[in-house]
């Protein structure tokens, strides 16, 4: 079973301050990338893998999905995102996506937003997606960066001058992280760039479109402490197709 990090009171109450969290997907600096590598979700069955507190279910619903599930770990995210949803075609659903079972082609598109690094059998989620999505389906998500990732401590220091330097260390030795975001002892699971898309490859998927996500001259001109992404990758975005 997963971590369920996200149903500690402490954790939760840190990560709802965040801006992605207070203003949704305007506030998710990466989502007009991930929006651009998105199909048209009118008319799909769509599945929404670590859905949160469901902000890209009811946009998925707003923008004509025929139906959206919703999964998460958190009894506390689904909560939220059950009393902020009034759409009939959003359903959401307690799911851990190291175990999950899909209908067999049974949805044209499954989303992730940074959850997948949670799951440590991401070969067996995988498949587990592909076979649950139909012939030409979409697999599109967003992941921490495996160079953001790597490090024991990805915060970085700073030097006397005040410049931040990011180490990329044990880059090759995948497996667990534990890192303090919010409480001690956030777990996640690092692997490098060329395992993530090579599993998704030996499940069947071809690889359709990455994105290492930095963000644009008017993002940061909005906000500034955004400079620093263009330091390093955080967030690594995938399309693949069934």
């Amino acid at each position: 079973m997963a971590q369920n990090i996200y149903d500690d009171p402490q954790f939760l109450a840190g990560y709802s301050r965040l801006p992605r969290q207070r203003h949704g997907l305007a506030g998710a600096p990466e989502w007009p990338a991930l929006r651009a590598m998105l199909p048209d979700p009118a008319g799909q069955r769509v599945v929404d893998l670590g859905c949160g507190f469901g902000w890209f279910s009811r946009w998925a619903a707003a923008h004509g999905a025929a139906r959206v599930l919703g999964l998460d770990l958190s009894e506390r995210m689904l909560a939220r995102a059950r009393a902020d949803t009034a759409d009939a075609a959003v359903e959401y659903r307690l799911a851990d996506l190291e175990t999950i079972e899909l209908p067999q082609a049974s949805f044209d598109l499954a989303h992730s937003a940074l959850a997948f690094h949670y799951v440590e059998d991401f070969a067996r989620l995988a498949r587990a997606v592909h076979r649950a999505l139909a012939p030409g389906g979409r697999l599109v998500f967003s992941i921490e960066h495996p160079i953001y990732m790597a490090a024991a401590d990805p915060q970085g220091w700073r030097d006397e001058d005040g410049r931040r330097t990011w180490p990329i260390g044990r880059y090759a030795i995948e497996g667990e992280r534990r890192t303090e975001w919010f409480v001690p002892g956030v777990l996640k699971y690092h692997r490098t760039l060329a395992t993530t898309l090579n599993t998704l490859i030996d499940a069947g998927f071809a690889i359709r479109r990455i994105v290492e996500f930095a963000p644009s001259a008017e993002q940061i001109a909005r906000q500034p402490e955004l400079a620093e992404e263009l330091e390093r990758p955080m967030l690594l975005l995938v399309s693949a197709q069934r």
